[in-house]
């Protein structure tokens, strides 16, 4: 599900002028919401299951990989080959920091022809490298490298603390083309409406087709870390269906017992439980998010969806009226079944 887990999401971008006077109404309200939140002990978390749009810009600007470009001579060249790699990130061309697509192409239209040096993020190292641009027809010049600047998709909240700090999907954002995951400067949380279900079939995992709104008046919180285990920040304004949740407890790994338990989502707009059992605790996995097998055992939900399908990452996993984890991947095969990670991984990862 990490590497295809956006893909289904339908975008709709709409830029509207914000009245004034209304921030002191938003103000107020959110200052209730959470109040009512911060009345939650340390040892009780609200369960989730509420879909939400995520947008993420990544540090600097993502290389994808290399190309050819043709010459104003008429041949074509790659001058960015071997010097960057796909997974880089670009933080400055000569000397000018860059945080997206748009402030890097303005840069590479200034470049001496003779040569532009590149800062790189590249894993935990820095590093730069010069390239030579290849001056194309009308006068531009091309450095021959794909370029990403963010991210947007689906996903599900797994849960609330007192603190109004959040934990969602239980795994990492990956880059679609580089397998690799995403170096994020900031993000933000957005509502979302699920549209339609594409069912699961074995061998082709089903999906959540949502409409995302990305405006300021959609905004629901930030996003403040993307890891191996879920995406973290802290939500600002609190949905109406985590506000009617009751705290549960935390159940730890060594409490998970194979059996009967439910997961917690909205695949049709209703928040509700559905039934799945555990089939598989491993105490010590190898995989930060893969420590529980879980099938979905539950009638309504297997006619509704096949299983897990994608969107679904983050759900969480209650049993014995405690909060154990969140489900994080489908198994292509048979889409009925699916790993889960346990919610004390997650939990590591908020302050």
């Amino acid at each position: 599900m990490r590497k295809y887990w956006y893909r289904r999401c339908l975008i709709i971008i709409l830029v509207f002028t914000m009245a004034m006077g209304s921030g002191m109404l938003i103000t107020e309200q959110q200052r209730k919401q959470e109040v009512s939140v911060e009345s939650i002990s340390n040892d009780l978390l609200i369960p989730g299951g509420v879909p939400v749009g995520i947008y993420m810009e990544t540090d600097g600007v993502m290389v994808l990989g290399t190309e050819k470009v043709k010459s104003v001579d008429g041949a074509k060249y790659e001058p960015a080959k071997r010097l960057v790699r796909p997974g880089d990130y670009i933080q400055e061309i000569d000397g000018v920091k860059v945080k997206n697509k748009k402030e890097l192409m303005e840069e590479v239209s200034k470049v001496n022809p003779s040569g532009v040096v590149l800062k790189l993020k590249r894993g935990k190292d820095t590093l730069s490298v010069k390239i030579r641009p290849v001056k194309c027809k009308g006068k531009s010049y091309k450095l021959g490298i794909w370029v990403r600047d963010n991210t947007q998709g689906l996903g599900t909240i797994t849960f609330l603390n007192g603190n109004s700090k959040y934990g969602a999907l239980g795994h990492g954002i990956h880059d679609m083309d580089t397998g690799k995951l995403l170096q994020m400067s900031s993000g933000r949380l957005y509502e979302t409406s699920i549209q339609d279900i594409k069912k699961g079939v074995d061998g082709e995992p089903g999906g959540m087709e949502g409409i995302i709104v990305y405006n300021k008046y959609n905004v629901l919180g930030n996003i403040e870390k993307n890891t191996e285990a879920g995406i973290y920040g802290r939500m600002d304004t609190i949905p109406q269906e985590l506000k009617k949740q009751e705290p549960l407890r935390i159940g730890k790994k060594e409490e998970i017992e194979e059996g009967s338990a439910t997961i917690r989502c909205s695949v049709d707009g209703e928040l509700k439980e559905y039934s799945v059992r555990i089939t598989k605790v491993d105490l010590h996995e190898r995989e930060v998010n893969k420590g529980i097998v879980l099938e979905v055992t539950d009638k309504e939900l297997l006619e509704k969806t096949g299983g897990i399908v994608q969107g679904m990452s983050g759900s969480p996993i209650i049993q014995n009226n405690k909060i154990i984890g969140a489900v994080t991947h489908v198994f292509v095969q048979d889409s009925a079944k699916g790993y889960g990670i346990f919610i004390e991984n997650m939990l590591r990862n908020v302050k």
